[in-house]
């Protein structure tokens, strides 16, 4: 895949769930698909960095049900996934020397992610009749998309 479908794509999934992109980059990164040795993103491919990053988003799928979690949609939520979303694309340019063919599409995808999500989410849980599905369904979407996208 180019690095704009991979960048867009990871973008969703931040914009569902904000870690797991990170996360899914993270392991990349560490592993050597994605080579960022030599950049300024080099961190994200340390050797502690996916387990932190793993153990963060694990966290985030948690909390994520909590009913005083607040909307994604909250200006300090939303501009976390729009910045994760810039910063796995960054990580996914920066792997094939385009910084910025990573950085646009990751923040396209994350806006998308995040209010698409939003209502997929809200319509599902109708569906369902419940929330709680709906979420579990919404954490197996993101996760599948980064493993699509990074493999």
């Amino acid at each position: 895949m180019s690095v704009l479908i991979i960048a867009f794509v990871v973008g969703v999934a931040c914009g569902l769930r904000a870690l797991v992109g990170l996360a899914a980059v993270s392991w990349a990164a560490s592993s050597g698909r994605l080579p960022l040795q030599g950049t300024w993103l080099a961190f994200v491919g340390f050797r502690a960095t996916p387990i932190v990053t793993s153990l963060l988003a694990i966290f985030e799928l948690v909390t994520d049900k909590l009913p005083k979690t607040p909307s994604r949609l909250v200006p300090p939520q939303f501009g976390a996934r729009v910045a994760m979303g810039a910063l796995t694309g960054a990580a996914i340019g920066a792997s094939q020397g385009h910084l910025l063919m990573g950085v646009l599409p990751g923040i396209v995808g994350s806006i998308l992610g995040t209010l698409g999500g939003s209502k997929a989410r809200a319509a599902a849980a109708r569906l369902f009749g419940r929330d709680l599905p709906a979420a579990l369904l919404e954490d197996v979407v993101a996760i599948a998309l980064v493993f699509l996208a990074l493999h």
